[in-house]
């Protein structure tokens, strides 16, 4: 981990959480508009954060609600595969969809740039989701985006895309770029090139500490909008894996750790690319039975159910993965996580409290069996107090405000001549 500035007040509130108290409340509160599911959908009981990590502060820092120190005007540039908020695969697409949200609820202007539904400014007018990966759509949204920019002014730029951040020179308003994905080999070439041209952004302390030389402004962990999310005490037996598949989301161990514990398990997630495609051909499907079943991609509403539902949600990583939004959406339905110590796992799962983290596979079919003897309520209650979007658009806040501050203090300064 870096070394901690004791007077920055960004790094204190990445250690900390603001407000937690009042966050717990707000959540809370929102529970009932979570939608219903079955008849086992009941409201959690309030649980004091205190009761989750005793040990860290709970200093308040006002309401979550409102903006601190006036609005801002932020251009926000997402990737351009999906809409915003994307119908089913799409972690990058619903966290900025959120984060625009939040920070509006916060008393901020947004001006979304992104391709198909659900933004202002379209780079495409259907997202080009079937050539996700290919270079050509990437080059044509960022040059759509940096002309949309040229008429914005903005008084922050936040850029979740990877080509975009190369336009980013020159700009009057700072560039803040939240890395969402590898900040080794060649991406880390990527972005020390960039050298000060934007400000980083981390999703965990895990990518960070990958690559601590970048030029990092700061460290804010993905959100959800819990109140979305249905809490259920009840649980079905079955074990649940969502996500891309991809050998290092590491579905076949997960049938393989189910199968172990004698639980049937329920496979959803995206197979679209090549790469994807033959992974799930060679180590997925010839596995699939009576006991492993593949639902396909599944969309908003079905997800939450699902996640609601299962026992426990098990994310074999074979990766250090800088953040799994799918462990933050399991919590938020009050349900456990079991999970390899990979990247940021450690973060985001308290072991012991809102799931399981272990460091091999042999562990796993143990700790699935023991998720059913942790409190649902302490579960999604943690994902209140530290996941909720209240909470990220807060973070991103403070980086909005110290990066500007950052380009105010770099102006060159025209002073008035001495008087004789």
């Amino acid at each position: 981990m870096d070394s901690i500035d004791p007077m920055d007040p960004i790094d204190q509130m990445e250690l900390m959480d603001p407000d937690p108290i009042g966050s717990a409340q707000v959540g809370s509160a929102q529970v009932g508009s979570a939608k219903v599911v079955d008849s086992a959908h009941v409201d959690p009981p309030r649980i004091d954060p205190a009761e989750i990590d005793p040990a860290e502060p709970s200093g308040a820092e006002g309401s979550n609600e409102g903006g601190d120190g006036g609005g801002l005007h932020i251009a926000m540039v997402a990737p351009p595969w999906y809409d915003i908020p994307p119908r089913g695969y799409g972690g990058i697409e619903s966290m900025t969809a959120d984060l625009a949200r939040g920070l509006t609820l916060r008393g901020h202007r947004v001006t979304l740039i992104g391709a198909g539904a659900g933004v202002d400014l379209r780079t495409y007018d259907e997202p080009p989701s079937e050539r996700i990966g290919e270079a050509i759509p990437e080059m044509v949204h960022a040059a759509q985006a940096a002309r949309f920019l040229d008429d914005i002014e903005a008084d922050v730029i936040h850029d979740h895309s990877l080509a975009g951040p190369l336009g980013a020179r020159g700009r009057g308003a700072p560039t803040i770029v939240t890395c969402h994905g590898e900040v080794t080999g060649e991406f880390g070439r990527f972005y020390r090139s960039l050298a000060t041209t934007v400000s980083l952004v981390a999703i965990s302390w895990a990518q960070r500490a990958l690559a601590s030389d970048l030029n990092w402004i700061g460290r804010v962990h993905n959100a959800v909008d819990v109140s979305t999310f249905p809490y259920r005490d009840r649980k079905d037996d079955w074990v649940l894996w969502l996500g891309r598949f991809n050998p290092d989301k590491g579905a076949h161990l997960a049938i393989e750790a189910a199968r172990a514990a004698g639980r049937r398990i329920l496979l959803a997630g995206k197979r679209t690319e090549r790469a994807e495609q033959a992974y799930f051909d060679t180590h997925v499907e010839p596995l699939l039975g009576p006991d492993v079943e593949y639902l396909g991609e599944v969309g908003a509403e079905l997800k939450r159910e699902l996640l609601s539902k299962a026992h426990c949600l098990i994310f074999p990583l074979q990766w250090e993965e800088p953040f799994g939004m799918i462990m933050i959406e399991a919590m938020a339905c009050g349900t456990p996580v079991v999970a390899l110590r990979r990247g940021s796992v450690p973060e985001i799962v308290v072991d012991g409290v809102t799931g399981f983290v272990r460091d091999s596979l042999q562990e796993l079919p143990a700790a699935i069996e023991e998720a059913g003897g942790l409190d649902f309520a302490v579960v999604r209650a943690h994902a209140v107090r530290r996941f909720d979007v209240a909470m990220m658009a807060r973070g991103y806040e403070r980086i909005y405000r110290r990066a500007i501050a950052r380009a105010q203090a770099r102006e060159p300064q025209h002073l008035l001549p001495l008087a004789r």
